[in-house]
């Protein structure tokens, strides 16, 4: 479980094969700290501590995953937002966000707000996912508050000190990013689904 709150950017240092998986070198100040079989949100994606070595750490990726996220986009040097697991008894910061990411979305536009800026993405509404309002989105593992929901579109204010102090510095339009949606909303969301198909 965690909050959304990234902690540090790590960089990708290594990638090597394995048949369909890879395995990531992740160098950060935060390697020393971690234990082998932890989980790290890695742009909102859970993965598990396989190796440390100083300060890299490694991790795998399945195919699956490769598949379903922007970690099959990873090229060595690349940024990455990373967040320990949630401790019991921490004050709840961001949202609930899983580290299981539905789908990914493009960065459509980035706009200066005089003083903070403006991202819109686009995402494939037949997924079945949606945002709301003033709702929680996580992108690429950063919890935000969705500021412009339209179907299949929604924008996100992002302050200056989570765009310096994330990966969303490095953020180009064009590029994918991991999407997680708000986990009480999928809920709703399914049990609504359910209540229609049964009418």
């Amino acid at each position: 479980m965690f909050t959304g709150i990234v902690e540090k950017i790590g960089r990708v240092a290594k990638i090597s094969l394995q048949g369909k998986n890879r395995h990531f070198f992740i160098e950060s100040e935060l390697a020393p700290e971690l234990k082998i079989d932890q989980s790290v949100a890695h742009n909102g994606v859970c993965l598990t501590v396989v190796g440390i070595e100083g300060k890299v750490y490694e991790v795998v990726a399945i195919d699956e995953t490769l598949q379903k996220t922007s970690l099959g986009t990873w090229q060595v040097g690349d940024s990455v937002n990373l967040e320990r697991a949630m401790k019991l008894g921490d004050r709840l910061d961001g949202h609930i966000v899983q580290g299981h990411v539905d789908q990914t979305g493009l960065c459509h536009s980035i706009e200066d707000a005089q003083g903070s800026r403006i991202f819109t993405f686009h995402y494939d509404l037949s997924v079945g996912n949606m945002t709301i309002e003033k709702g929680s989105i996580t992108v690429n593992g950063v919890s935000l508050t969705v500021v412009n929901s339209q179907k299949g579109v929604f924008s996100v204010a992002v302050i200056p000190y989570t765009y310096e102090h994330t990966s969303f510095h490095t953020l180009k339009v064009g590029d994918k990013v991991n999407l997680e949606f708000d986990v009480i909303g999928k809920y709703v969301l399914a049990k609504v689904g359910a209540l229609e198909l049964k009418i």
